[in-house]
């Protein structure tokens, strides 16, 4: 049970509610969000939500028998649109496109890209400076010092960023400098880096775990939504299965029923998804097709000399057409 209180509420209308949820052996936790004032009630017992509806202070109340049910569509109707400001907008008919390399590398790289995004507009630009990489030995990012000297570059440039958190230390001195965390599929189910970005007022984008669940991705979006945070994105980038012909195998199916699941906007991420350069454009084009409200992708000027993921990086003239053909194919998606 989802209860929307209205802005206005009484402590004392609060507290009979409460009373009254309990009565049909209903618990209610309080949720308060950026958006507005929630009680998420648990309980197995059926009743009348109209003797709870009627109540002073209450703006709506809805039945979602989902354990997951902040993120569920099954309460909001009207689909989810995350404002960036500045006019970037993703989700609800906005259909959003991130692209730029696997790792910062330096400024020569930071402007080449940006002049791609812009030369091409790209709102939105992606990047790691801090990386998981599953050897100690490989790049792991230029820190923060390289996120400060990117964000100088994109914000002249009017260019939102995208970067990864890997820990909840960081996020403090990243939050100025970052207009949407990521959270890898390594830390999916980081559940202390997931209540931590509840409390903060940035958007937020969580990628499946390389063996996650559907359901799973929607547990950890409620971690953030019920922190506080109603901010968020889902992307599918892949899961690992048992075929080694690919990097990973991007589940297309994850999206409509993600979808059909939850209000929030849905991102695919071919790059990750196959990790095979030639692939990814019909990946990516496929995932518009089932539904998706963006795509995220690597892109460097030379991949072969990429620090990280080359094999799996669009150069900037195989980027370029990906583009034309993503908002082609978003159009025909729309006519239908």
């Amino acid at each position: 049970m989802i209860i929307q209180l209205e802005k206005e509420i009484t402590p004392k209308s609060k507290e009979e509610i409460i009373k009254k949820a309990g009565d049909f052996k209903y618990k209610l936790t309080e949720v308060k969000t950026q958006v507005g004032d929630y009680l998420i009630g648990t309980g197995k017992s059926e009743f009348d939500i109209r003797e709870i509806g009627f109540m002073p202070g209450i703006s709506d109340i809805h039945i979602v028998s989902d354990n997951y049910k902040l993120v569920s569509r099954k309460w909001k109707v009207k689909l989810t649109a995350i404002d960036l400001g500045d006019g970037v907008l993703i989700g609800d008919d906005h259909f959003a496109i991130m692209t730029g390399p696997c790792s910062i590398e330096g400024e020569e790289q930071i402007r080449q890209t940006i002049d791609h995004c812009a030369k091409n507009g790209i709102r939105l630009m992606r990047g790691g400076v801090y990386k998981p990489r599953s050897s100690p030995y490989s790049f792991r990012g230029m820190g923060i010092d390289g996120l400060k000297l990117w964000y100088e570059h994109a914000k002249a440039a009017g260019i939102k960023i995208v970067t990864e958190v890997m820990q909840v230390s960081q996020i403090e001195e990243m939050h100025d400098y970052v207009d949407i965390f990521q959270v890898g599929a390594r830390n999916t189910q980081n559940f202390n880096l997931l209540d931590e970005l509840g409390k903060v007022d940035k958007t937020v984008m969580i990628k499946r775990g390389i063996s996650g669940t559907i359901d799973e991705l929607l547990y950890s979006a409620e971690y953030v939504f019920s922190g506080g945070n109603e901010k968020i994105l889902l992307c599918e980038r892949g899961i690992r299965t048992f075929e080694n012909a690919t990097r990973n195998t991007l589940d297309l199916n994850a999206i409509p029923v993600l979808k059909d699941k939850t209000h929030l906007p849905v991102i695919a991420d071919p790059s990750h998804g196959i990790g095979i350069r030639k692939h990814v454009e019909p990946m990516a084009l496929a995932s518009i097709m089932a539904g998706a409200d963006g795509v995220i992708y690597e892109s460097h000027c030379t991949p072969e000399e990429a620090y990280s993921d080359g094999q799996q990086t669009l150069d900037f003239k195989e980027s370029e057409e990906l583009i034309k053909k993503m908002r082609m194919t978003y159009e025909l998606r729309s006519g239908f």
